[in-house]
């Protein structure tokens, strides 16, 4: 992947635009930028191949499908070993309700950020995923109160 150091600042003001809203037509990035659309095109094109840009998405409010509970997990694990920590990731990865999973330092191994409609929901995906696993030694849950900010954008 490119670093920043290696983008131009018509790269930075087009990735800032599509960070915004990625549905700006290409006319209007190239208006905005002073490029033509071709340009931008091939700029964004590039952009993607590269991995700086890593996905086009849409991000929607839980809230449009009924009741949710967004929840963040602390894990610790009781074995640290590469092959432990690799399936703990990959069941991690495999459950749609994880929206996000850190492996991190400290005291816990991991943080996960969850996304279930009720507590029920919750429990049973405890039972699924942390209680059913001998490498989890605990977990400590943080049920939000409020979705203050939900973003993924980069200070470009």
């Amino acid at each position: 992947m490119k670093s920043s150091k290696t983008l131009d600042p018509f790269d930075l003001a087009i990735l800032r635009i599509l960070q915004k809203d990625n549905t700006v037509p290409q006319r209007v990035i190239g208006e905005r930028v002073n490029l033509s659309a071709p340009s931008v095109q091939r700029r964004i094109k590039r952009l993607e191949a590269s991995g700086i840009i890593a996905a086009q998405t849409a991000t929607v409010d839980p809230a449009g499908f009924g009741p949710a509970l967004t929840i963040v997990v602390q894990v610790e694990l009781n074995v640290e070993t590469g092959g432990a920590i690799d399936v703990v990731k990959q069941s991690f990865i495999d459950a749609p309700e994880i929206q996000q999973c850190y492996y991190v330092t400290g005291e816990a191994d991991f943080v996960l950020i969850i996304l279930v409609q009720d507590m029920s929901e919750y429990e049973a995906l405890t039972q699924r995923l942390f209680f059913s696993n001998e490498t989890i030694k605990k977990f400590k849950t943080f049920v939000t109160m409020d979705r203050t900010k939900v973003s993924l954008e980069i200070d470009i």
